[in-house]
């Protein structure tokens, strides 16, 4: 590519809704407007870029677009007081990718207040392993400490959908910290895969998908971090120990949660949902520096997948039937 195009994976949708994407040249006159201009190294798929790229759930809105809600590069051009030219940048959330185009290019240009500076000790390329997914994971954990909960805990803590990109860095920052940790997957082979990243307990997913008998259940967990939602959350609720936090990440298996108020009441249990996409600049980079320092990086090594960029619309549709393991870095420029 030259100085004044780039290369991207465009959607397009037609009169009746369906979205379509094609990899194109785009000139530089067609990058939105921004104070930082971004040569975009490597990005990352996320089970979000997996619904946009597919059409699924009106994430986008105005097309032609380009998605990807995460990307890592080095800076081209900046207008921006903390940024200049030649400096390593990570950008993950503020929907960019859904609202504004994002990272499925080899260049963007986006409001400096939206990236990060790349944390020493990482490259580019790590940061997109980690993405989205591993920074959720991240303020989850920070979420549960700042709600009481301490490696001294005698109950383990539970992370569902263990073996997915969230559940991968959460289960392996958790056992670094030394926490005791259970993970829940519905899939046997990916047993040995989390007892590797430091989970002590395998909990079957059928096992949190069954409705409780009552209102509480016996006390199991000291905390969790839920990828599920619906009656998966639901059975998690009940099973929470005293004074538990459960923090709310996602919604593969439903939106929906039907529960009652008596784990509240009478545990007094905390709820915490966690919104990476707007996460205040000043905790993202607490989030990012503690990622930095207490994800050990064989873990994450051996919970990535790497691919080039013209491989990425397939995987998009794997990663919605559950078919890839932790996470996905994509070269933009392999």
């Amino acid at each position: 590519m030259s100085d004044t195009e780039f290369k991207a994976l465009m959607l397009s949708a037609d009169d009746d809704g369906k979205v379509s994407h094609a990899f194109e040249t785009v000139s530089n006159d067609r990058l939105p407007e921004g104070d930082v201009t971004v040569a975009v190294k490597y990005t990352t798929l996320n089970y979000k870029d997996g619904m946009i790229l597919n059409g699924i759930g009106k994430l986008v809105r105005d097309y032609p677009h380009i998605p990807g809600i995460d990307f890592a590069g080095v800076v081209e051009e900046s207008s921006h007081p903390e940024y200049k030219a030649g400096d390593e940048v990570i950008l993950t959330g503020w929907r960019v990718g859904e609202v504004h185009w994002g990272g499925y290019a080899t260049r963007a240009r986006v409001n400096g207040d939206w990236l990060v500076p790349l944390p020493k000790g990482i490259t580019l390329e790590q940061s997109m392993a980690i993405g989205t997914a591993g920074f959720t994971a991240m303020l989850a954990i920070m979420t549960l400490e700042a709600h009481g909960l301490t490696p001294e805990a005698e109950k383990d803590v539970l992370v569902t959908g263990g073996s997915g990109g969230v559940g991968s860095v959460a289960v392996s920052v958790l056992a670094n910290l030394g926490y005791k940790v259970a993970a829940s997957t519905g899939r046997a082979e990916q047993h040995d895969y989390l007892k590797s990243l430091g989970a002590t307990t395998i909990v079957e997913r059928d096992e949190l998908a069954e409705a409780p008998r009552g209102p509480l259940a016996r006390e199991r967990w000291a905390g969790a971090i839920d990828n599920v939602g619906g009656g998966t959350l639901h059975h998690v609720l009940t099973t929470l120990g005293y004074w538990g936090t459960c923090a709310s990440v996602g919604n593969a298996g439903s939106f929906k949660l039907e529960t009652t108020v008596l784990p509240f009441l009478l545990r007094g249990i905390n709820l915490c949902g966690i919104d990476s996409a707007t996460c205040p600049k000043d905790r993202r980079l607490v989030a990012w520096d503690r990622l930095s320092k207490q994800l050990p990086m064989d873990k994450l090594d051996s919970a990535t997948n790497r691919a080039g960029f013209a491989e990425l619309p397939d995987l998009a549709g794997k990663i919605l039937k559950g078919g890839i393991r932790g996470r996905c870095v994509i070269d933009v420029n392999g």
